[in-house]
């Protein structure tokens, strides 16, 4: 694997397990420093560190002041922060009758506000070096219906929209905003998906297997180098053609 991101330096949220975990370790196998957050599981975090010498921050997505600590954390060790990668995003769902107040706004805060307070906070000093790189991870619910999912897919889809926004605002300062939008991919999260439903749509998919997440982390690796500097404000969907057979 080339050494494509050497002397780069990278943040991922929520990269101690599935998706995250895969970005994180490409990132570093292409010789960036990655910096990574999580949230309470600190022996998944050791893992990983011990695995490809990433460095763990423990964040919380819903404390913007802890947010802030972890970015000058980073900053005064590494000096700059080239690229980063919103990964970080939980689930909690039940059908909208059913569903407390509590499950929708945190769901809200923790994937929407979540992705928000790490970009505000990594804007000045990408401003500052007049480039850089966003990228956030959706989701496919965020682009067709998923009875059960009225939470996730409002702050998935908006998050795609914020994505939009922010590529109009950032572009002219050098730097770079896309979104990877993966389908469903093998994961701890996935697993909680009940059966029926995920063999509902295992017989839309084109390719009738389920994602890898080092299949994600190869599409946002692509988007944060240089093969990709035309590339800006867009969602690559990453769902082996299950949106594409989508009625």
């Amino acid at each position: 694997m080339s050494r494509e991101f050497e002397g780069r330096v990278v943040v991922v949220t929520g990269g101690s397990r599935g998706i995250g975990r895969a970005i994180v370790e490409r990132f570093a196998a292409q010789g960036a420093r990655v910096f990574f957050t999580y949230h309470q599981n600190e022996k998944a975090a050791a893992e990983v560190t011990a695995a490809c010498q990433a460095e763990a921050i423990q964040c919380s997505q819903t404390d913007a002041a802890a947010i802030d600590a972890a970015v000058a954390r980073v900053l005064a060790a590494a000096g700059k922060i080239d690229v980063l990668v919103n990964n970080a995003g939980i689930t909690c769902d039940t059908f909208l009758m059913l569903m407390p107040p509590e499950d929708w706004n945190r769901v809200i805060d923790t994937n929407l506000n979540g992705a928000f307070r790490w970009c505000k906070a990594v804007t000045r000093p990408m401003l500052g070096a007049r480039r850089g790189v966003i990228i956030n991870i959706a989701s496919i619910a965020g682009l067709v219906g998923v009875m059960g999912q009225t939470n996730y897919a409002a702050s998935k889809g908006a998050l795609l929209a914020f994505t939009r926004a922010l590529a109009a605002e950032l572009g002219t300062k050098g730097i770079r905003v896309n979104s990877v939008v993966p389908g469903f991919i093998e994961t701890d999260m996935s697993a909680r998906v009940p059966r029926q439903i995920k063999q509902k749509n295992l017989e839309h998919i084109v390719l009738k297997r389920f994602g890898q997440p080092a299949e994600i982390a190869s599409v946002v690796t692509f988007l944060a180098s240089d093969a990709a500097s035309y590339i800006m404000g867009q969602s690559i969907v990453v769902d082996g053609g299950l949106t594409a057979t989508a009625a």
